[in-house]
């Protein structure tokens, strides 16, 4: 049986199908590390092993995809800024210390997880990349907005907005280095999926009844997953001790997974529906 579908479904399916398979790809890529190489005791470790490539390629197609979705109003706000903040979580790796990644130990000067100093090269030359890319595709977006009169509250919202993040991690970067080594990562990951969480809220509120209850559990389990990870980070970054222990992983894992769940309900829930927004502008024939 052949199922009629038009091109805008089509993209907006494999989208959505994309984000749940970059998931997948990440899932797989920790598996194969621990198989042959050791535990470790966070994903975002991964970017010191040998999936280190699919770690950051997995959160790049994300954001690339979560820009191409986007959505309407509010929706569009928290997506195309969710998807500004996906690359940082690559480009700026997770402090660690020995015993966090197979056969990785950055020497910290202290008890306290750090950034092997080798990593400041590539972070340096990833922030200046991500701020150029980020004020050029705010100018394009404008632009675009401009000529095809699709301006909407959520470009006119976002555009500034990232902006100033680009402006900010450039500054952060140049006045307190060490710093943004330090905390950076966890910043873009805790923005990152704070803003997916508020997406979920969006579509409790907006969806039916039969979603509404789905959506809201996504959104709460993250709002802990991410209370109980800035808790772990704290005591991480204060020096207690927990080099070995998988508490993060735990943590990251739980947010991967609900961010899995909501792709895939949006998945199901949109499969036949047609943005209304591209056919509210569509430009009659003359």
């Amino acid at each position: 049986m052949q199922l009629s579908s038009t091109s805008t479904q089509r993209t907006y399916r494999y989208l959505r199908i994309s984000i749940v398979g970059a998931v997948a790809a990440l899932a797989a890529s920790l598996v194969a590390v621990v198989v042959a190489d050791g535990a470790v005791t966070s994903l975002s470790a991964l970017f010191y092993t040998p999936g280190r490539t699919v770690f950051t390629g997995v959160l790049f197609a994300i954001a690339l995809a979560l820009l191409a979705l986007s959505g309407h109003s509010l929706e569009q706000i928290l997506l195309d800024l969710a998807a500004l903040f996906a690359p940082l979580i690559a480009i700026i790796p997770t402090p660690i210390q020995a015993g966090d990644a197979p056969g990785v130990d950055p020497e910290c000067s202290s008890s306290v997880p750090c950034v092997p100093a080798d990593a400041a090269p590539d972070v340096r030359n990833g922030i200046v990349t991500f701020a150029v890319i980020a004020v050029l595709g705010v100018v394009l977006a404008l632009v675009l907005a401009r000529v095809q009169r699709t301006a909407s509250t959520g470009v006119l919202v976002a555009a500034p907005v990232a902006v100033i993040v680009a402006i900010g991690v450039i500054g952060w970067m140049l006045t307190a280095p060490d710093s943004l080594l330090r905390l950076g990562h966890l910043v873009a990951t805790g923005a990152f999926f704070a803003l997916t969480a508020a997406v979920a809220v969006t579509a409790a509120i907006t969806s039916a009844d039969r979603w509404r209850a789905l959506y809201a559990g996504v959104a709460i389990g993250m709002a802990a997953f991410l209370v109980y990870l800035g808790i772990v980070m704290i005591a991480r970054l204060a020096g207690a001790d927990q080099t070995g222990q998988p508490w993060i992983l735990v943590g990251e894992s739980g947010l991967v997974v609900l961010f899995a769940v909501f792709w895939i309900a949006q998945t199901v829930q949109k499969w036949d529906e047609v943005d209304p927004s591209l056919r509210a502008r569509a430009v009659p024939a003359r």
